[in-house]
């Protein structure tokens, strides 16, 4: 996540004048080319990008619901304005499904019942310059 990330730190995605549809294709492509070894990429990954501009209060909120069900529905992909100075937070989540789970150890945190998986998270933060 972080190497991914840092095409957002960089400007790279920015300076490239893409569209957020294009910005977020070309940002998911490189975050699956990186983990492409270990987990099967898309749509298996999802992605929050924010921007909060310089004062802003950083709210995270947890994707997984009261009722223990994966909710990505709030997901957005921000980038901050060219030139401004943002701070940018960038988590990923990918379902990881469980498949061993009834021999008294199961550590699934979403879909408990017949298809158990947990959700493993990553997350990076940073502050972008103008």
């Amino acid at each position: 996540m972080q190497d991914a990330g840092r095409r957002l730190y960089t400007h790279q995605l920015q300076d490239k004048g893409l569209s957020a549809a294009q910005a977020k294709a070309e940002f998911r492509k490189d975050l699956c080319d990186r983990v492409s070894a270990l987990l099967s990429c898309p749509p298996d990954i999802d992605v929050d990008v924010r921007f909060y501009p310089p004062g802003t209060t950083i709210a995270i909120t947890d994707p997984i619901n009261a009722s223990g069900n994966y909710d990505a529905s709030g997901f957005v992909f921000q980038l901050p304005p060219n030139g401004s100075a943002a701070t940018v937070v960038v988590r990923g989540f990918y379902q990881w499904p469980l498949f061993v789970t009834g021999l008294g150890y199961n550590i699934a945190n979403i879909g408990r019942g017949s298809l158990n998986k947990r959700l493993l998270a990553a997350t990076t933060a940073f502050h972008v310059e103008p």
